[in-house]
């Protein structure tokens, strides 16, 4: 199971109450009473895991340790410890306090996203020569508070987009180690499934149906995936009564979401092609190449088909390393 949009609460520590105490050594006088130590942070960290929003599902309050109370003696209290919650690279940290949104993208990458409050003053700090024994102390200051969403964008090298059924698990099984639920019927895959060819990462994006830029369906939350592809495999099924309409139902709601996913390099399959007579499929592909020129059959039972499927990925390979 992947969770890819969370909201949770982030509660940073409270600093610690300054201290009244005097100083209880023969001979000596005056306040001792000290400071109290500032409050944990919260901090946002990437990581390499796409299932780390997995682990922040059964709490919806996270907060870090507040600070110590100032001790006597001079002794200030002890800073409370930082929170890190880890995210995968590519989720954005939406504030929706502040409106500020930031994005993770590097492994390791980290920034603060709740200050702790800093500890208050003992007495000894409020000492002057009218006021030698000085009862005043302050309280810790209260940490900051946010309520932040956590929208993971999937990065991948190679996005798997259609409509529906249009075979794009099975494409992904037969490639990767993934294991994308298969069935003939719509809406198989409720969620992004990965998997990873060598050294590129593919996504099964699920099925993008006619609405989805206006959130008919699961709308946007299929679409905003594919921002993060690089590269686009549109499958059409050869089954479809339709084709030329499915290309520009898919096409239509991209440009709908973000018009800059149009410009995006696009490889047109035309899948299950071993489910029409062969003068069928010429047609299909004779009116598709007029929308894209890259168009290929396939069927994951045809050899060859898949061979020019992996010839395409390792193409795309070379050109990743050399970048």
């Amino acid at each position: 199971m992947l969770i890819d949009d969370i909201t949770i609460r982030i509660v940073a520590g409270d600093g610690g109450d300054g201290t009244v105490s005097f100083n209880n050594n023969m001979m000596s006088l005056g306040p001792t009473g000290a400071t109290g130590g500032t409050g944990g942070q919260v901090f946002v960290e990437g990581v390499a895991d796409l299932g780390a929003l997995l682990r922040l599902r059964h709490s919806k309050v996270f907060k870090a340790e507040n600070g110590g109370v100032g001790g006597r003696q001079f002794n200030d209290g002890k800073t409370g410890d930082d929170l890190t919650i880890q995210v995968p690279v590519g989720t954005v940290v939406h504030n929706l306090d502040t409106k500020i949104d930031k994005e993770i993208t590097k492994i390791g990458e980290r920034f603060m996203v709740a200050q702790g409050g800093r500890g208050g003053k003992g007495n000894y700090h409020f000492r002057s020569s009218t006021n030698t024994s000085p009862k005043q102390f302050q309280k810790g200051e209260i940490g900051e508070k946010y309520t932040i969403r956590l929208e993971l964008k999937l990065i991948a090298d190679v996005g798997l987009i259609g409509l529906p059924n249009a075979g794009k698990s099975s494409l992904l099984n037969e490639l990767t180690r993934a294991k994308s639920k298969v069935a003939n019927y719509a809406f198989t895959t409720l969620e992004p499934h990965l998997g990873v060819y060598y050294d590129l990462i593919l996504a099964d994006v699920p099925g993008i149906i006619e609405g989805a830029s206006d959130g008919k369906g699961l709308g946007v939350k299929f679409l905003r995936h594919v921002e993060r592809t690089n590269t686009l495999f549109h499958l059409l099924s050869a089954e479809s009564t339709d084709p030329i309409s499915d290309y520009s139902i898919i096409r239509k709601e991209l440009g709908a979401y973000n018009p800059t996913l149009l410009k995006k390099k696009e490889y047109l399959f035309i899948s299950k092609s071993d489910m029409i007579e062969p003068t069928e499929l010429k047609k299909v592909i004779t009116k598709l190449k007029k929308k894209n020129p890259s168009v290929t059959p396939l069927s994951i039972h045809d050899t060859e088909s898949l061979e020019r499927v992996k010839k395409i990925l390792n193409t795309i390979t070379k050109q990743k390393t050399a970048d």
